[in-house]
């Protein structure tokens, strides 16, 4: 079982790939949960609109350079590229750092940092999605994006507590400097590279037009549409965490910024189980895309209704599973269903959704986690998952054949069509 959930690793460059990414991503997780905190509790009175906006500043550019970020993922060299924004967005952090420590942050100041590392990430993003087919076969792609989760969220686990205890004993900007260092693993890892290993596939041609030949791939093909639908209802409203965690951790439990870290970390926690066992999987399901998305909308119920800080923290352990579950397989199934020469292009429109969306949701959110109570923004992502079972369904029903049978308590769904 071991050896087919960690296939990927197998190869030296995906190995070395996972290696500088997990350290990147623990400092980059440290970096996120200390801006949401000192945005929240230092700079503002417990705002969860002003933490909304911050999200939106720094994954809003995903949309505005869509095109262009996908036009680059599929035709210049990915790792060169990589080396390029991985070095700029280590500067941010070290810019933000330095600010913090010597005492002249302003929220203006997170507001214009966001926003620049949103620009680089915009490009950043999409190669880091495709890089993964530049190091391993086809036949292991959906185990390597899986196992690129498991690594995302190994460091979504560990970042936040390592951010809640260096925030109390070092103060918030020294997080900003660690995660600056911590792009030199990654930067080390991708000039180790054997260059001669990768499994190269074809470039995007130079054509007029070509910057939108990506939109039209997507809208000649339901299944991606459909994909994306669903994508796009997840992320602009049901993956706001840092808006749901800040304002149930504070306002409604009380709790300081290692209460609120743990938290984060619990989240992590069931994203890491259902990245695994993502990974086991040979392929993604379309219905395991629909059930997971329809427990979204449970559970963000339950999570809301939750009456303890111990229960809202197990709640939100089932809601990383789910979540991650959901998101996994909505990313192999976009990579497997696209044409290598696309993918850039492709992975850049869903990355432009995943990041872009929350500049509309995470503005929303918060504001009526401050209108109505945290509480009923946890109900925003439910209404969205039940709108996201919807669509899985009628996509379902239309184009694969859905069969729904009962088999004593248990409801089970079969397509007539298979991928």
């Amino acid at each position: 079982m071991l050896q087919t959930t960690f296939r990927s690793l197998s190869g030296f460059n995906y190995r070395l790939w996972a290696a500088g990414a997990l350290v990147s991503n623990i400092g980059a997780w440290m970096q996120r949960t200390a801006q949401d905190w000192i945005v929240f509790t230092e700079l503002t009175r417990n705002d969860a609109t002003a933490v909304g906006v911050v999200m939106g500043l720094q994954f809003g550019p995903t949309l505005l350079f869509l095109p262009f970020a996908g036009y680059i993922a599929d035709r210049f060299d990915r790792r060169r590229v990589l080396l390029v924004t991985q070095a700029l967005q280590g500067v941010l952090a070290l810019g933000l750092g330095v600010l913090t420590l010597t005492g002249h942050v302003q929220l203006w100041h997170v507001y214009l940092f966001a926003f620049l590392l949103g620009c680089v990430t915009a490009f950043d993003a999409p190669v880091r999605q495709v890089f993964v087919a530049d190091l391993v076969s086809d036949a292991n792609l959906s185990n390597a994006v899986a196992l690129n989760s498991t690594s995302f969220q190994i460091a979504r686990m560990a970042g936040p507590a390592l951010a809640g205890l260096a925030i109390a004993a070092i103060s918030t900007g020294w997080v900003f400097i660690i995660n600056f260092a911590s792009f030199g693993a990654v930067i080390a890892c991708l000039l180790a590279m054997r260059v001669a290993e990768m499994h190269r596939h074809e470039s995007a041609a130079v054509e007029p037009g070509s910057l939108g030949e990506g939109f039209r791939y997507v809208r000649e093909r339901p299944e991606l549409i459909a994909v994306m639908t669903m994508v796009f209802l997840v992320a602009c409203f049901c993956m706001n965490f840092a808006v749901f965690v800040s304002s149930m951790a504070v306002t409604v439990f009380g709790t300081g910024a290692g209460g609120f870290g743990m938290l984060v970390s619990l989240l992590a926690i069931g994203s890491l189980m259902g990245a695994l066992a993502s990974a086991r999987r040979e392929k993604p399901r379309a219905v395991l895309l629909l059930s997971s998305g329809m427990l979204l909308g449970v559970l963000f119920i339950g999570a809301a209704l939750m009456p303890t800080y111990l229960a809202f923290g197990i709640a939100l352990v089932a809601l990383g599973w789910s979540m991650q579950t959901f998101m996994t397989t909505a990313n192999a199934t976009v990579q497997l269903k696209t044409a290598p020469a696309m993918r850039g292009r492709v992975m850049a429109i869903y990355m432009g959704i995943v990041n872009g969306s929350t500049l509309l949701g995470a503005p929303f959110t918060g504001w009526v986690a401050n209108q109505f109570g945290a509480r009923w923004s946890l109900v925003v992502g439910s209404a969205a998952g039940i709108l996201v079972a919807v669509v899985g369904i009628r996509f379902l029903v239309r184009h694969r054949g859905l069969q729904v049978k009962r088999e004593g308590l248990r409801l089970r769904f079969l397509l007539a069509k298979r991928n």
